[in-house]
Parts: structure tokens; sequence; C-alpha cells
């Protein structure tokens, strides 16, 4: 059996003590970014499976948009990465409460 030399270890054990292989990874190929494929490169790079630059090579991502991915990571986890919540998780806190001014029909 003939295995490809690669840079770096082929698996890793995460913190919460599973195991990342490279097989885990999404595809080189990816276009559509769900938030589950970008946490797995998230967590491989955390690991130490891949580096940044490789990362950043492989899917073709900036290091603008890796950096924003970690951000939202570390401030509202994984769920910060869903782009449907984009608006709800990125906007700065507004007050919740509206002065309460009444409205006169004058």
């Amino acid at each position: 059996m003939y295995l490809r030399r690669v840079e770096g270890p082929r698996a890793v054990t995460l913190p919460d003590g599973s195991v990342m292989t490279r097989a885990d990874l999404p595809p080189r190929d990816t276009r559509r970014w769900v938030a589950s494929r970008k946490a797995a490169v998230l967590r491989a790079v955390a690991a130490g499976l891949i580096s940044r630059a490789t990362a950043l090579e492989m899917y073709g991502l900036s290091e603008e948009e890796f950096s924003e991915w970690e951000q939202a990571v570390a401030r509202h986890g994984t769920g910060g990465l869903r782009t449907t919540w984009l608006q709800r998780y990125r906007q700065p806190e507004r007050e919740t409460t509206r002065s309460s001014t009444t409205v006169t029909g004058r």
C-alpha cells in the first residue's frame, strides 16, 4: 500500500478527544462554504493538522476571510460562521429598550 507523502501529521487528537484526519477536511474545490466546513478547516489549523498558509492556499481563501472566521468563532461559537445569521452576529449590540415618547394626533 502506498501512502502519499504529506507535510505535517496525518491525524491529530482534538481537545474533546476525537481524532481528525486529512480525510475529514472539505474537498479542495469547495465553493459552497457552510458553517461545518469552515469549522473543520479552523479546527484543523488550530490542532496543527495543516498550517494556516496551507489552508489559505488549498482553499483559495484570503487572510482577511480566514481571520473573520476565527473572530466569528471566538465571539459566537460555530453559529457565528453561518451566513444566514451573519447580520445578527456581526451587528453591534443595540439598546433593546426604546425611549418612551408619546405621539399625539395634533
